[in-house]
């Protein structure tokens, strides 16, 4: 019988989980938005792990975003060793932060969807 999810479908979803808790308790930059890890998607051979996050910044420029995609880039060491102590794997995997526009563009579909039902009903 085989297993309903693979193994890195199951070690992506525990990494998405503690770097979540790593990054709210860990990570004190004040420079450094809200952060939610949404997907981390690691290669076949575990040895990198692409992480998407949302930034939740108070200006929503992209300047700040840039600026904490950085933050968390610089801060993958401590990140990857923090990782080895919760994780049972021989070796962590390399993290890569990117920015999850999902959101933002969820909304602005949401949004065309809208004006055209609008427009439909007003016609």
């Amino acid at each position: 019988m085989p297993a309903e999810y693979s193994r890195t479908e199951r070690l992506g979803e525990q990494i998405k989980r503690d770097l979540a808790l790593l990054i709210q308790r860990e990570l004190k930059d004040p420079r450094l938005g809200m952060i939610t890890v949404n997907f981390c998607d690691l290669s076949k051979d575990l040895s990198y792990a692409d992480v998407r996050v949302t930034v939740m910044v108070p200006d929503d420029s992209d300047d700040s975003i840039v600026q904490s995609l950085a933050i968390l880039n610089e801060a993958v060491p401590f990140l990857r060793m923090e990782l080895g102590r919760e994780l049972r794997v021989r070796k962590v995997p390399h993290l890569r932060f990117h920015y999850d526009d999902s959101l933002k563009r969820g909304a602005r579909i949401n949004g065309l969807i809208y004006e055209a039902l609008n427009s439909d009903y007003n016609d």
